[in-house]
């Protein structure tokens, strides 16, 4: 009985002992967290730390960052391959890939953006530029200071070792743009429809009207009423005003890039020879004067003095 009292007793001793270290411990816990825990509501637990997270990300974004150094050092020029897919219209295609239309006209070769097929794939660069075709008496610093591009970057982007450049050879020009017009050519939107009517006979051969014999016809003929307004196409320069017994009245246009813009069959003119005209600008009226079947304008557009077919480059 004494010893079962003795082992009792020291059991007991020994619990108190553990009890009161524990006791201890959490005192100790309490007291040096004190003033340093928070108690945090659940709608802040998660959302504060979002919120100072982006607020972090938000200054640094307003800090002045600078891009990140693969985007501004000069690269060697390497190509990826995208497919058209249906409804793709190239400066989207573009815009996807953050490349100028311009380029990707350039890198292709492509004459008419309106003629890209479903399932044909094109080049996508690594970076914005156009080709351009070395000419006899070029030098590097000429091409980059006429198109605006650094030379130390052409070096890079096309892996030249020196200066030297060979006529009729393919440089790239990082970051060069393609000329407006031949832009606006090439997407078929370099002019605007001088009226709005109904075409009456279009570019190409057909039936003359006056003669039943096969001929030519240089332009579109837009029906509209007698006295409707007719708007330069592009802007330029009168080069002649007059009357034609083909054309009636008439008024020519000079524009850039070797365009010029005939306006036939006129009531009346309105503008004079060596005047300026901005795109829209009024320059006559529609009429029924000349070779002519009733009241129409008489549309043509020469590039390098050849006729084209106006359909190509109107809006």
């Amino acid at each position: 009985m004494l010893v079962f009292f003795k082992k009792f007793a020291v059991t007991t001793a020994a619990l108190k002992v553990f009890s009161g270290s524990v006791l201890l411990a959490f005192a100790v816990l309490l007291i040096a967290g004190q003033g340093k825990i928070k108690a945090v509501a659940p709608e802040d637990s998660i959302g504060g730390r979002e919120s100072a997270v982006t607020g972090e990300l938000a200054s640094l974004e307003t800090e002045g960052l600078s891009e990140p150094e693969e985007f501004t050092q000069p690269r060697m020029l390497l190509f990826s391959a995208y497919q058209i897919q249906q409804g793709d219209v190239l400066g989207e295609v573009a815009k996807n890939f953050g490349l100028s239309t311009s380029t990707l006209i350039s890198v292709n070769n492509i004459k008419n953006t309106r003629a890209l097929q479903i399932g044909q794939t094109i080049r996508v660069p690594n970076q914005d530029g156009i080709f351009y075709t070395v000419k006899k008496g070029d030098t590097l610093e000429g091409i980059a200071s006429k198109h605006k591009a650094e030379v130390h970057e052409i070096r890079v982007a096309n892996e030249l070792f020196s200066d030297q450049i060979n006529p009729n050879s393919s440089l790239f020009l990082p970051g060069a743009i393609l000329p407006w017009e031949e832009e606006q050519e090439i997407n078929g939107d370099l002019f605007l429809w001088p009226i709005r009517g109904r075409l009456s006979s279009y570019y190409g051969y057909r039936r003359s009207p006056f003669t039943g014999a096969r001929s030519f016809h240089d332009g579109l003929d837009i029906a509209a009423p007698t006295g409707t307004p007719i708007k330069a196409a592009m802007a330029g320069r009168v080069k002649a005003v007059g009357y034609d017994n083909t054309y009636g009245n008439f008024v020519v246009l000079t524009h850039s890039a070797g365009y010029s813009t005939l306006y036939g069959h006129m009531s009346s003119i309105g503008t004079r020879s060596g005047a300026y005209v901005n795109a829209g600008t009024v320059i006559g009226y529609v009429g029924n004067t000349g070779l002519s079947t009733g009241p129409h304008l008489h549309f043509t557009v020469y590039k390098n003095s050849s006729s084209i077919n106006p359909r190509t480059v109107l809006r």
